[in-house]
């Protein structure tokens, strides 16, 4: 029988659309951690046994048809080689691309696929390098291969700007060279560390009078001292293509729109790919006045051991990364650790805290990020004992009318200790939108309606909470109260985590170049919930006597708990 069913299997899997092959694999990993090893290995031994042949200059851009056939199919190879962790061995692969665009005489008109597409390569070398960043290997020969890319990116660069083309490559031309300099620090860049740009200049007109003042962004003071807007802005799309990819340009000119409307505080981490890069571009080529007004909140996250002792040298020299890829102060610097049987992570926090002090050029303020109630108040009790004060001013964590864990725990420790919290995940990626109205659920691993990966986690997060029925019902419930307030149901998602005391600011993910929201997301503070509302609202979101959101709570534990 063992033989008549793999003969079936093979028939089956022979025979299956593309999608729906796709949708079994993602689904099996999902269930079977085990899998996603089995899989890896896989591709690992085929691409190292028969690596594909590298496409000529004019295959990739033939300049007849504008056939771009070849070249997506060399690019989805050379993300088979970097997703499977060979990201070393697609380095060749990157670098014929990348001088290919020259020896082919590639062009371009801005919005043309072409375009698109090698904006979506640029951000295929990010994350690519990002892997080698966090791994901080240098296996033999490494060094030398980043210093071939970064010269290639340098030259396509260049030839972008001799042509009078839109550069693709400006941002993985940054990525490389902070690589480079993390991985080598000795090493010859400075010729190359720069792209060149058609114009470094904003709009004459953007000054701090351009930015939306008045009631339109309320404001919190954490900690007494970082005054921040109540949305942030955030970047953690930026840690893969699958969201979309957008030039330097492109994204420096939706940082812009989001300034002038008063969201002056971005989001980001040490892990978001280029986003402290770009940010930190950004921002340091403003006019001197809005620049001061601008907000920069990264990460330390430590997910491993670390390499070397705790130290206040050590920590100082994690902050100083941040700062050098802002080029500027890191205004509040947000702290991970992943495991919590190592109780260096109060030593740093009192490290971190005393920077704030000592060295407020670095670094104005320090808080965490997925800590659970337990460790936040710890954090905050051996904070008062050994330096007489609680010291951070927030914790990030996920918050919304799906997952509402942070009222159980967390929010008592935020009310003892007068610390925020700064929320992510408050629309479940979109789900808690107009959109999905009446609309019946999508499969999370199909391709029939692509979820991006934020939504597929947020729905996973939607059936641990209850079933699409009731999702349905806290749409419409929501519905029904944004008809009444002249808004969209986000807002009235986003409005509920904003009223809960606790909140100091809710992040909104940002697509940086590829589309903007920021209009409709402002409308959140145009009104405010009566309570009536928010019994309403509570009664379909967290079930009578708080039933499902306890369920939810004890299934998945306490702040963060699913990350580790």
């Amino acid at each position: 029988m063992s033989g008549h069913v793999s003969m079936m299997n093979d028939v089956l899997i022979s025979q299956m659309p593309t999608s729906m092959l796709r949708s079994a694999m993602r689904s099996i990993i999902s269930k079977d951690p085990t899998a996603r090893q089995l899989l890896l290995q896989h591709v690992r031994e085929r691409l190292t046994e028969s690596p594909p042949r590298l496409p000529s200059a004019s295959d990739l851009f033939p300049s007849d048809d504008g056939d771009l056939t070849v070249l997506e199919t060399f690019l989805s190879t050379v993300r088979c080689y970097f997703s499977s962790h060979l990201v070393v061995e697609c380095l060749p692969s990157l670098i014929h691309l990348v001088e290919s665009v020259k020896a082919g005489s590639a062009s371009w008109t801005p919005q043309s696929d072409l375009e698109r597409t090698l904006e979506t390569s640029a951000s295929d070398i990010i994350q690519a390098i990002q892997a080698l960043k966090e791994s901080k290997s240098r296996p033999e020969g490494l060094e030398g291969s980043l210093l071939e890319l970064l010269q290639s990116l340098d030259g396509c660069n260049r030839y972008c700007v001799e042509h009078n083309l839109s550069q693709p490559y400006t941002r993985a031309q940054t990525q490389v060279a902070d690589a480079l300099s993390l991985l080598y620090p000795s090493a010859h860049i400075n010729g190359y560390a720069q792209p060149p740009r058609q114009t470094d200049q904003f709009p004459v007109d953007f000054s701090a009078e351009s930015i939306s003042t008045g009631d339109q962004v309320e404001r919190i003071l954490l900690g007494g001292k970082l005054s921040v807007p109540r949305m942030f802005n955030g970047l953690w799309q930026m840690s893969s293509p699958a969201w979309g990819s957008a030039s330097a340009s492109k994204m420096d000119e939706a940082l812009l729109g989001l300034v002038r409307h008063g969201l002056v505080a971005t989001d980001m981490a040490d892990h978001y790919g280029d986003a402290e890069l770009v940010y930190g571009s950004f921002r340091n080529r403003l006019p001197f006045d809005v620049a001061d007004q601008v907000i920069a909140a990264t990460k330390w996250c430590v997910f491993a051991p670390l390499t070397e002792p705790v130290s206040e040298q050590t920590v100082l020299a994690a902050v100083q990364e941040r700062v050098e890829r802002l080029g500027g102060r890191v205004e509040l610097l947000q702290f991970h650790w992943q495991d919590y049987d190592n109780k260096d992570y109060l030593v740093i926090i009192k490290y971190l805290v005393q920077l704030t002090q000592t060295r407020p050029d670095l670094v104005s303020a320090i808080g965490l990020c997925n800590f659970d109630a337990k460790r936040t108040e710890e954090v905050c009790e051996y904070m008062v004992h050994e330096t007489g004060e609680v010291g951070i001013v927030s914790n990030q964590v996920q918050f919304s009318l799906i997952d509402s864990r942070p009222i159980f725990a967390m929010a008592a420790v935020c009310a003892t200790y007068k610390i925020h919290l700064l929320t992510y995940g408050s629309f479940c990626g979109g789900f808690l939108s107009d959109k999905w109205l009446n609309r019946g659920a999508p499969d999370g691993y199909g391709e029939k309606i692509p979820l991006t990966p934020s939504q597929r986690k947020y729905l996973d997060m939607i059936y641990t909470w209850g079933d699409w029925k009731d999702f349905s019902h806290l749409l419409t419930t929501l519905h029904d109260i944004a008809l009444v307030h002249q808004v969209d149901v986000a807002n009235v998602a986003t409005r509920w985590v904003l009223q809960r005391p606790e909140v100091g600011a809710v992040i909104v993910g940002t697509r940086l170049g590829v589309s903007s929201n920021a209009e409709a997301n402002l409308q959140a503070f145009t009104f405010e919930l009566s309570p009536d509302e928010i019994a309403t609202i509570e009664l379909a979101a967290l079930g009578e006597g708080r039933a499902k959101a306890l369920k939810l709570f004890k299934e998945v534990g306490d702040c963060g708990q699913e990350y580790r």
